[in-house]
């Protein structure tokens, strides 16, 4: 977030203290019941592939039976790993920059758009990700709740389960006014730059993408999408190129304040 970064580990996370590692701590502990679930399903994948052998008149319809056991098991352990790696981010093991600057270049580098990591101005904000192209400009930042919280909007305003998202939005708001500032002013260009928040843990809605309070909160792998999707082409490859070096000249490294 603007002023800092989220992803330096704290070590209440490993204390015992925290949801972080009651968390962990329950996912262990329900192991043995994951198993005896998946072993019920795997269960009724043996007797479905067995029905359906006999239905279609196929030979070896034991063997059937187990392949269907041995897919439904392999799908219900991919979906359970998947689920808790969702929150690997909000449990402090992975660094959500990270997720999303791989992203971004693999959805952007090749369209024309230049991608610059970890940015700030001096004594007013940082952010993770600065974006320009052919769109316009954009700054991403990461962010992740625990697993269970509703990211929503209702009547232009941000929700994190029951609490306002004003605190969120407000500083991402000001950073991109900020960085607009700055680059406008070195660089003679007139724009507007359009902050987003990459969400890796919580629940977002269906579609991935939520708008309110100036900003745009969506999964990480949407955020190239989204970009791409503006079809108005806001800036020549001369403005992108001086915008890039201005940006990457003025705007100083993060790790080095």
């Amino acid at each position: 977030m603007p002023g800092g970064s989220i992803y330096v580990q704290q070590d209440e996370k490993f204390t015992g203290s925290s949801p972080q590692w009651w968390y962990e701590k329950f996912w262990r502990e329900d192991a043995k019941n994951r198993q005896r679930s998946r072993a019920i399903k795997a269960g009724f994948g043996f007797v479905a592939g067995v029905a359906l052998a006999i239905r279609f008149d196929l030979p070896w319809s034991p063997v059937f039976g187990l392949l269907f056991a041995g897919l439904v098991a392999a799908l219900d352990w991919a979906i359970v790993w998947h689920n808790f790696n969702a929150t690997s981010v909000w449990r402090g093991r992975r660094h959500g920059e990270v997720i999303t600057q791989r992203k971004l270049k693999r959805g952007l580098s090749r369209h024309g758009y230049h991608i610059l990591q970890g940015r700030a101005i001096r004594g007013q904000a940082s952010i993770d990700h600065l974006v320009i192209g052919p769109g316009g400009v954009w700054i991403i930042d990461n962010e992740s709740w625990p697993p269970d919280t509703d990211i929503a909007a209702y009547g232009g305003r941000l929700f994190f389960g029951e609490k306002f998202g004003s605190h969120v939005a407000k500083p991402l708001v000001a950073a991109a006014g900020a960085f607009a500032e700055l680059l406008g002013k070195e660089t003679g260009i007139k724009l507007t730059i359009q902050p987003m928040l990459a969400v890796h843990c919580g629940r977002l809605p269906r579609g991935g993408v939520v708008n309110g309070e100036g900003i745009t909160l969506l999964k990480p792998s949407m955020a190239a999408k989204l970009i791409r999707r503006s079809e108005r082409v806001v800036l020549t490859e001369e403005q992108i190129e001086l915008l890039a070096r201005t940006a990457a000249r003025e705007l100083a490294r993060r790790a080095a304040l």
